[in-house]
């Protein structure tokens, strides 16, 4: 059984009021990776990501991924929701287009808040997934952008340290 599989089967523990808010010094610091001792824990993890950012897509309409930290998990792992589910152990970005594109970009740690921010237009990421299985991944525009958003999260930056300027930040309804 994978670890999504068994996280389906795992209550979640976490939830929307459990998540880290902008300020949270968590928030700012690099995550460990995952080791072998880290594993059982995985699918608890996993559970607790996937019921928040249902939570969040419930309340605010927005939320394609969230990183472990945001949610106190000081561990490098990441889950995608896009076009299904994804858990990325222990992300390394290994190649950036040097084309970039401006993106007005949102968290789910200030849901209210859009930074403008400049990314790169594709990338590469090398995981572990959800089998335990090597991965590499190339993607482009908004799963891209996705990735590298959440990958920061796990280096402790968050978008408003990658604001283009004071003038880049605008209030969501």
């Amino acid at each position: 059984m994978n670890i999504l599989e068994h996280a389906r089967s795992v209550p979640p523990a976490k939830h929307l009021a459990d998540l880290l808010l902008l300020g949270d010094p968590r928030l700012y610091e690099k995550c460990g990776p995952v080791t072998g001792a880290d594993l059982p824990l995985l699918p608890q993890m996993a559970a607790d990501l996937r019921h928040v950012m249902d939570e969040v897509r419930a309340k605010y309409h927005f939320g394609r991924g969230i990183a472990a930290p945001q949610l106190g998990y000081m561990k490098r792992v990441i889950y995608l929701d896009t076009d299904r589910p994804r858990v990325l152990i222990n992300p390394e970005i290994t190649e950036c287009s040097k084309e970039m594109f401006e993106l007005w970009d949102d968290c789910m740690c200030f849901p209210h808040l859009l930074v403008r921010v400049r990314r790169h237009k594709r990338i590469t990421v090398a995981y572990t997934d959800e089998n335990l299985d090597q991965q590499s991944w190339t993607v482009e525009d908004d799963l891209s952008e996705l990735i590298q958003h959440e990958y920061d999260h796990l280096e402790g930056v968050l978008c408003t340290m990658r604001a283009l300027d004071e003038k880049g930040f605008r209030w969501r309804e």
